[in-house]
């Protein structure tokens, strides 16, 4: 194995700056970029969201989740299902419920058609069901390998339903032809980089509030829980709230995640909430460093970044390609791309 403590010794100093760095990279993008570019880092800024979650239940809980595409579709739908009852004239409904024979608006789509509840459903409802999802599963003692492919199965079911359910939800199609979020254009001058602006501003949020929490006493007993729960126990203290919580953020952070994706992507589909997404999720993660928090927003926007210039001259390519990365990580760079830098901060 390559001695790799010389080049950690000359980038270390660049650690503390790294946040800034990607901060000051992330305002000068729009200036830089063309629109279309500018469109691709916005969509691979949302995955980063979702990566962020990955180091806190992952890296810092011992949580390895491979369901977070659940999360991250339900953020998707949620805000696509806004931007298509909002589109519509009254009285219609969207165009492939017309095709599967249907004759009317299913009554819970009806609240989309609300700005304030459609946010709070982005926020909500992964928080919630995460956090439903993980007390049962913790409560009872269950991790591990098994936890992991029990989350696996639920976004393999997840993905399933959706397809199942083409009246309602589009199939395995999904729902695309989005024209307006909120009352603005999506094609309206201004509009796709005010989308870039909000979702860096997230992105910050999201980083600033874990960096924040990590640091915390709640960081600690994670931390404590991940190297030693029977320890925790002795100590007088349950681990359970402490991953319940945690993965209802992550949960939430994925929602999040997805609700920007699709904004940009202008589509959300089963394809991308299945096993193989959530899997490729870990990987960013893994790549970039599952205890950092800078480590994996650069993990997901170089895996992206490396997947849509591969894969649009060598699609076939792609998935060896992702398989030998992780590989090496694993092999030579246990804690990812931020393991060159000493410690194991975020």
């Amino acid at each position: 194995m390559p001695d790799l403590s010389i080049l950690s010794a000359r980038l270390d100093p660049v650690k503390p700056v790294l946040p800034w760095l990607l901060l000051a990279l992330g305002i000068a993008a729009p200036f830089a970029l063309s629109a279309y570019d500018l469109n691709l880092l916005a969509r691979f800024m949302a995955m980063g969201i979702v990566a962020l979650g990955i180091v806190l239940i992952w890296g810092h809980g011992g949580i390895l989740s491979l369901g977070q595409g659940v999360f991250f579709g339900l953020g998707g739908y949620a805000i696509a299902m806004h931007m298509k009852v909002a589109d519509l004239p009254a009285g219609e409904i969207p165009d492939f419920m017309l095709w599967s024979g249907r004759e009317s608006l299913p009554l819970w789509w009806t609240p989309f058609a609300s700005p304030i509840f459609t946010i709070l459903a982005i926020l909500l409802v992964p928080a919630l069901l995460g956090a439903l999802f993980s007390w049962a599963v913790f409560h009872r003692r269950v991790g591990g390998t098994y936890f992991a492919l029990i989350t696996q199965a639920m976004a393999l079911a997840f993905a399933t339903l959706i397809i199942s359910r083409q009246d309602v939800t589009g199939g395995f199609n999904g729902l695309t032809d989005f024209y307006s979020v909120f009352g603005f254009g999506l094609s309206s001058p201004g509009v796709p980089t005010g989308l870039y602006w909000v979702t860096l501003a997230l992105l910050c949020v999201g980083f600033i509030g874990l960096r924040w929490l990590l640091a915390s006493r709640f960081g600690m007993l994670l931390r404590a829980a991940r190297d030693g729960e029977n320890r925790v126990r002795f100590l007088g203290y349950s681990p359970t709230p402490f991953k319940v919580v945690a993965f209802a953020i992550a949960a939430m952070l994925a929602g999040v995640g997805g609700a920007l994706f699709t904004l940009h992507a202008g589509v959300v589909s089963p394809a991308l909430i299945g096993v193989v997404p959530s899997i490729e999720m870990v990987v960013w993660v893994a790549i970039g460093g599952r205890y950092s928090l800078a480590g994996a927003v650069v993990g997901a926007l170089l895996v992206n970044l490396a997947r849509d210039a591969v894969s649009s001259a060598f699609p076939e390519l792609w998935l060896y390609l992702m398989g030998a990365l992780f590989i090496f990580v694993v092999t030579l760079l246990p804690r990812g791309l931020a393991g060159l830098f000493k410690g194991k901060g975020a």
